[in-house]
């Protein structure tokens, strides 16, 4: 009978060291999560995405998931040092997933990956068609509890004149008044060559529940101006009909094409 020797004795005795893969997994997509959130707000890419009142939701939770990150992949390692499990898998926490754990965090981290390559960028004229421009706002988007005249109407934004109009509705109201507003051009179907709308998309919480409005300009004789591109549109306010109603235009005195803002919403 072959006697085993001590050292053949503690080898076989030894625990064979495993990865915990299905952990190293979730340490991994809740890394990619913080830095696609730190992305966005170190690139200032998260104006595109939130209204700023909410931006530091993002923020804390891009601080969090590092933290919990660190946390999580420092236990594994002392884990792996003192060759004991690092962590309990699910498989072995007693609840029910609808997919398998490994699927789950594959999923998980597919998405933070997309999300950290991909660049968001402003709403255009397409989907302010889609959405539908307009020159009000409904009961079901956000409205001033109060409203205050600016000191001077040069300095109203397009949703500064929105609101003003949904109060005092009645455009020959604000005829000859001076006006100055920014935006990106769109070219509605029903109007004609000489007109274009500079319009803005307002937040009211995030990108989902954007909206469109927007204000008429006449254009001077044989000017034209793409879709999309960002004008700077100086004059007074006129009254047109456009689409069978009267309704407030902008008569410009110049149009200036600039460069698309930093944060292209309002609210």
């Amino acid at each position: 009978m072959a006697v085993r020797s001590p050292r053949s004795v503690s080898a076989a005795a030894r625990p064979r060291l495993r990865l915990p893969w299905r952990d190293l997994l979730d340490v991994l997509a809740i890394g990619v999560w913080s830095a696609m959130l730190f992305r966005y707000w170190i690139g200032g890419k998260l104006l595109l995405l939130l209204h700023p009142d909410y931006a530091w939701l993002s923020n804390l939770a891009a601080i969090v998931l590092l933290l919990l990150a660190a946390f999580k992949g420092l236990k594994i390692w002392l884990g792996l040092l003192g060759r004991t499990k690092a962590a309990v898998s699910s498989k072995d926490q007693g609840h029910v997933t609808l997919l398998p754990a490994t699927i789950s965090s594959a999923l998980i981290l597919s998405v933070a990956v997309f999300g950290l390559i991909y660049t968001p960028r402003a709403f255009a004229s397409q989907t302010a068609i889609q959405r539908g421009v307009s020159d009000s706002i409904t009961l079901t988007r956000a409205q001033p509890r109060r409203f205050v005249r600016a000191a001077a109407p040069e300095e109203r934004t397009i949703i500064d004149w929105i609101r003003l109009i949904n109060v005092y509705p009645e455009p020959d109201a604000y005829g000859g008044e001076a006006v100055a507003v920014s935006g990106f051009v769109i070219h509605p179907k029903e109007w004609s060559a000489d007109h274009l709308m500079v319009s803005r998309f307002v937040l009211t919480c995030c990108a989902a529940d954007a909206y469109p409005v927007g204000l008429p300009v006449q254009l001077p004789a044989g000017k034209t101006y793409p879709v999309d591109s960002w004008i700077e549109v100086t004059g007074q306010m006129t009254t047109e009909t456009l689409d069978g109603r009267r309704q407030l235009a902008i008569a410009p005195t110049a149009i200036k094409v600039i460069e698309e803002p930093r944060n292209p919403y309002q609210y």
